[in-house]
């Protein structure tokens, strides 16, 4: 696998490329990073949900009379429509339109196609040199969500009661109004393609054109045809992204889902245990910039995303082997673990996508790819145990340590 440059590149005046790239950027990123910022906040606010006044018996599981088992199940059968419908989402996206994705009820139905398309919408806009660290832009708004999610679960924790409702359900409502309001948003201000952009000169618009015509999909071709589906489907290098991405996707969800159950393990009690997600979230945020920044810039996304997911796994690593009662320096390799796991990601989407020449090829190779992730999130939704609670959760730190180092072997062999 590799993301060469074509070789009968055309030149281009610098600045003029760098001021309508800016011009992209403020129109387009702000927004996506928000809906996806909205997404993460409204998909991993269970785990906060989950321990959130927990010791005064006011927590999810325990007014719902729900049991750990039960509680499991539930982001699980989310995963499961997650992964059906990535591939028809993003189909649907070309042949509809962009703006059309911010329309986010049925969980899991709808909310399948809002990362994959952001993905593939990126593919519309930016070279491949450029997509990384725009991918990252959006993606760390899950770690950002994280962030936020923690805090607004602590300041939450305090109106436990008020008007009669529990903690946990004004988190639910508070985290969930924004998102409805954001499909408003959407359709009327997310651009569709450079080619219908009224907001570009026409100058602005025939280079935005032109200088993807050999490395971006475009917004008048035809949507993915059955040559095109047998051309993704027996691409040899696309089954490596497949792998990895499914290699990743386990310390991605397991971290949403139980960062919060984690910090609870680590001696952190009651609302402080909410507000200790956010330095490592916060962390993974800086590191997962610069890191996509950097293999952009180098041109080098495989190594990047073999060096942070190594990272990663020597952090859940020497979670499992470090003894229970070290909670300062467990702590600390909860941050690293983070880091590296959120920040590989980002790099590895930019590869995938350089290695797509087509436009309905591109939307189905991206949706598939976190499709084969999918799995690899209900994986993680099951590998950190409620009754390990008081070991440090090991089989959790195992599974994501091996799992990533199979991420970091993989790259640098494909």
């Amino acid at each position: 696998m590799s993301s060469e440059r074509s070789d009968s590149e055309p030149e281009y005046d610098e600045n003029v490329v760098k001021a309508l790239v800016r011009k992209q950027d403020v129109k387009i990123l702000p927004l996506s990073a928000f809906i996806y910022l909205l997404c993460y906040l409204d998909r991993s606010n269970i785990g906060n949900a989950k321990v959130l006044n927990e010791s005064e018996g006011n927590d999810l599981l325990t007014e719902t009379k729900m049991s750990n088992y039960q509680y499991i199940i539930s982001p699980m059968v989310f995963l499961i429509a997650y992964a059906i419908f990535e591939v028809p989402s993003n189909y649907l996206l070309k042949k509809l339109k962009p703006s059309v994705t911010g329309i986010r009820f049925l969980l899991g139905v709808i909310e399948a196609g809002l990362f994959p398309g952001l993905v593939y919408y990126l593919t519309f806009w930016y070279r491949v040199s450029e997509r990384s660290l725009r991918v990252a832009l959006i993606l760390a708004s899950a770690t950002l969500a994280g962030a936020f999610g923690g805090a607004i679960a602590y300041g939450v924790g305090f109106m436990n009661g008020a008007l009669g409702l529990s903690a946990w359900r004004w988190l639910f409502i508070i985290e969930g109004v924004p998102s409805c309001a954001s499909a408003i948003l959407v359709w009327f201000v997310l651009p569709d393609y450079p080619e219908t952009a009224e907001w570009l000169r026409d100058e602005e618009r025939e280079l935005a054109i032109e200088r993807l015509k050999h490395e971006g999909s475009k917004g008048n071709a035809a949507a993915v045809t059955w040559a095109g589906i047998k051309s993704v489907l027996t691409d040899w290098r696309l089954c490596g992204h497949y792998a990895i991405y499914f290699g990743i996707s386990t310390p991605f969800s397991s971290l949403s889902l139980f960062t919060p159950s984690i910090t609870a393990g680590l001696a952190y009690q009651n609302l402080q245990a909410q507000l200790m997600t956010v330095p490592p979230y916060a962390a993974a945020y800086v590191v997962t910039l610069a890191v996509s920044w950097s293999a952009d810039h180098f041109n080098a996304r495989g190594l990047h995303s073999a060096a942070f997911s190594f990272i990663g796994a020597m952090g859940f690593l020497a979670s499992a082997v470090l003894p229970v009662d070290a909670y300062l320096h467990r702590y600390g390799c909860l941050i690293v673990a983070s880091s590296g796991a959120f920040s590989c990601i980002s790099p590895l989407l930019g590869w995938l996508s350089s290695n797509i020449d087509s436009t309905g090829a591109a939307g189905l190779a991206i949706a598939l790819n976190i499709s084969f992730g999918a799995p690899g999130q209900i994986v993680g939704v099951w590998i950190y145990k409620a009754n390990e609670k008081a070991r440090g959760y090991p089989t959790g730190h195992w599974t994501n340590a091996a799992l990533l180092l199979f991420v970091c072997v993989e790259c640098v062999f494909c």
